[in-house]
């Protein structure tokens, strides 16, 4: 394995860039389905715990995960800067300036994650008072979050790994990682939640347990494949480790990373505005909970983890055109880069219209009795998530065309387009829609859909301007 080629020939790939792509983003769509699992067995085992814990638990889940990735998906921004670099530094056949960016982007995670970790942990009960109305949702969250928060360095090494192999191309690896990984997950939900095989019954609690663990084993296996690289990438030298190339590293996934915050905290504020509905919402849903449920903010963790099954498989597609694109780059080929991305495009188009063909119009009442138990919140998520079937197509492309722009090294134009439109556009929306003229959960993913018609625009008119063609890493 040590003595494999690993650079790839992007010119011969160019000739067929729908093989050259399947062939790279498969591993990856594998791996982040499975990675998805990991909250989805959260939502499907909670749904089995007794009202109103499973709904609760349920509301609890999306905004908890939304401050998780505030924190450790902006530590984990560092697998763009990584792979970019990564990708050029092949590309040019330079192995060892290869491994000093995975050197320095893992330090880079163990040093910055722990600071993360504890900020994380200090401010959470103050973010989750902001997010969530409903006391009750918001002690859970905070029980549950508090475990995961323990896994951002894990979190962070493994995406800079991640981004080390994704660039040279070998995208089975990380696939390896998050089936192992996820397979220890659903053993440790099913055992903590319930409290089987001899362990203590947690309940929400015993999944950001689950969670927790699962992410070190995950870094673990990653850490065992790196070291199999050392005689060709030397990535455990002490001499890698430089402030100037971190510094480079940084320069890339920076704005990532303030993409993916304003993402996550904009994305916390659509999840206020669901809790909005919840808090004046008062009923008692007769002969099931007994109590009143959070039925707006339950009905929107659902939907949110059914299309983050399709989302982490568009970002995989993207993964592959961002690896495509920067060694195409690095071997001075741009032309073959535009390729690529636009083939990732229309392979996105016709995969995910399918699929949300799928969610929106076929399987839609399927898709949302399987996920939630409670007649109330199956009631409220089947309209929103048929209008988010629809859009699916239209968020694929705006997932694909960020991915190509963070592979071209153009992170900058993502992170401010991101920032306009959540907060010029989706938030401002959601609320005149759904709060001001009563629309309730209709109007805020009818805000949504339009959200995700305007990044795919924004984003495919930037990729076909080509100025990131000249940029040079």
């Amino acid at each position: 394995m040590a003595t494999a080629h690993v650079e790839l020939d992007t010119a011969a790939l160019a000739r067929s860039p729908y093989k050259a792509i399947f062939t790279l983003a498969l591993p990856t769509v594998f791996a982040m389905l499975s990675q998805s699992v990991v909250n989805e067995i959260d939502v499907v085992f909670f749904s089995r715990l007794p009202c109103p814990e499973s709904s609760n638990g349920q509301a609890a889940l999306l905004p908890s995960l939304i401050i998780v990735w505030l924190f450790g998906g902006s530590l984990s921004a560092i697998n763009v800067g990584c792979l970019a670099l990564t990708a050029r530094r092949v590309a040019e056949k330079k192995h060892h300036d290869a491994g000093a960016v995975l050197a320095n982007a893992a330090w880079f995670c163990l040093v910055g994650g722990a600071v993360v970790s504890i900020v994380g942990w200090l401010l959470l009960p103050s973010i989750l008072g902001l997010m969530i109305e409903v006391p009750e949702v918001r002690a859970v969250a905070l029980v549950y979050s508090r475990w995961r928060m323990m896994g951002v360095i894990s979190m962070g090494m493994t995406m800079a790994i991640k981004g080390f192999f994704d660039g040279i191309g070998r995208t089975k690896v990380h696939l390896v990682a998050a089936l192992v990984m996820n397979a220890f997950n659903v053993v440790l939900c099913y055992a903590f939640i319930f409290g089987h095989w001899g362990a203590p019954r947690m309940g929400v609690a015993g999944a950001g347990v689950s969670g927790f663990v699962a992410t070190w084993v995950g870094l673990l296996i990653m850490v065992i494949y790196a070291a199999q690289l050392r005689s060709r990438f030397h990535p455990g030298r002490w001499s890698n480790l430089s402030r100037s190339l971190t510094w480079d590293i940084l320069k890339l996934s920076v704005p990532a990373a303030v993409a993916t915050a304003v993402m996550m905290f904009g994305f916390g504020l659509f999840s206020r505005i669901v809790g909005k509905l919840d808090a004046a919402d008062t009923s008692v849903v007769a002969g099931q909970c007994g109590a009143s449920e959070a039925v707006y903010s339950a009905a929107t963790t659902d939907i949110v983890e059914i299309l983050k099954l399709t989302f982490t498989a568009c970002i995989a597609f993207g993964t592959a055109a961002a690896t495509l694109v920067g060694q195409s780059l690095g071997a001075r080929r741009p032309d073959d880069a535009a390729r690529f991305g636009w083939a990732s495009v229309r392979l996105g188009i016709m995969i995910f219209g399918v699929v949300g063909l799928c969610e929106g119009v076929l399987f839609t009442p399927q898709i949302v009795h399987f996920i939630s138990r409670s007649d109330a919140v199956r009631e409220a998520a089947m309209v929103p998530m048929r209008i988010m079937g629809g859009a699916t197509p239209f968020l694929a492309v705006a997932l694909i065309m960020s991915e190509a722009l963070f592979g071209a090294g153009n992170p900058r134009f993502v992170a401010v387009a991101q920032l306009v439109m959540i907060f010029g556009c989706l938030l401002p929306l959601a609320y005149l829609l759904g709060i001001t003229m009563h629309l309730n959960l209709l109007g805020i993913w009818t805000a949504a859909c339009v959200y995700g018609v305007v990044a795919a625009i924004t984003m495919s008119a930037k990729f076909k301007g080509g100025a990131w063609k000249t940029i040079h890493l």
